[in-house]
């Protein structure tokens, strides 16, 4: 029987739990704040106060409308806060961490930005879930027209690459986008009529600075598959898991380059440890 490895959370444990290759997506906690990529407005900087403290930032916007303070907005893909709100428009502001992770720092007066509301109980998912939180800045490498549609490439830095994958998710500036082709140091996301008309991002060009957040289920299932690892590896643990024993396991049993963090047990087979460089590796013996 597999067991919860310490330290996990209830979402983690969820996907932990699931069987089979592919993990369950996990119910988000109750009051989580999701966005869904779909950009509800495009909003225009009115003005940037700038200051050692951070930036208090003033954005027009008929969303202004279904904000009070305290709410929270989606401004090219960062969550932040309304500190108020007058008419058709609202102040937020921008502490320095936020600066330092995110391309808010280029913000300045008539600048463009993409602007989502929280996703609501009765709203459809038309994206994925985006929380906000901003992985990576990128850097549009190029732009080429396709049609009706537009190509364009996004260097990216490797804590951002490693979540990204073909035909995968991923919020550019808070937009929704499916992955077209991924590169060493770059991926590619096409962008068809409507995203050019209704975002931002019709009007980026080589050089711009975008805010990317990769899919927050591809960090749960690293950590899950991480969790069976390290219950594999532990004294007394099973390492029972379909779909979770062939992973980074060769044929034959052994476990490529070294790696001892998952046993592997099949029919009529005992799995026996061994030390291969200070590391503990599995062989399998046929049984009797």
């Amino acid at each position: 029987m597999r067991r919860r490895a310490p330290g996990t959370s209830s979402i983690e444990d969820a996907a932990w739990r699931s069987s089979g290759a592919a993990i369950r997506v996990p119910q988000l906690p109750d009051g989580a704040l999701v966005f869904t990529g779909i950009v509800k407005g495009i909003g225009r900087v009115e003005s940037v106060d700038r200051s050692t403290d951070g930036v208090r930032v003033t954005v027009a916007t008929p969303l202004a409308s279904e904000l009070g303070p305290g709410d929270s907005i989606a401004v090219n893909g960062v969550c932040l806060t309304a500190a108020a709100v007058d008419g058709g428009s609202f102040v937020a502001e921008v502490m320095n961490e936020t600066l330092a992770k995110t391309s808010l720092s280029d913000f300045g007066p008539a600048a463009e930005v993409n602007l989502e509301l929280p996703l609501r109980a009765s709203d459809r998912l038309g994206g994925h879930f985006v929380q906000g939180h901003v992985d990576g800045v990128g850097v549009i490498a190029a732009v080429l027209d396709d049609g009706f549609a537009r190509r364009v490439t996004i260097r990216a830095p490797g804590e951002v690459l490693r979540y990204i994958v073909e035909k995968g998710s991923v919020a550019v500036d808070g937009v929704s986008l499916t992955v077209v082709a991924v590169g060493e140091e770059s991926l590619e996301v096409s962008l068809i009529p409507e995203t050019l008309e209704r975002t931002s991002l019709g009007r980026a060009r080589a050089g711009t600075s975008v805010n990317l957040e990769v899919d927050m289920i591809a960090k749960y299932v690293e950590k899950a598959v991480g969790a069976l690892r390290a219950l594999g590896s532990s004294p007394g643990g099973s390492g029972e898991s379909a779909g979770a024993d062939s992973l980074g396991s060769s044929p034959g049993g052994e476990h490529a380059g070294g790696e001892s963090d998952r046993h592997t047990h099949g029919q009529g087979q005992e799995a026996t440890p061994k030390q291969e460089a200070g590391v503990e590796t599995t062989t399998m013996e046929a049984a009797g």
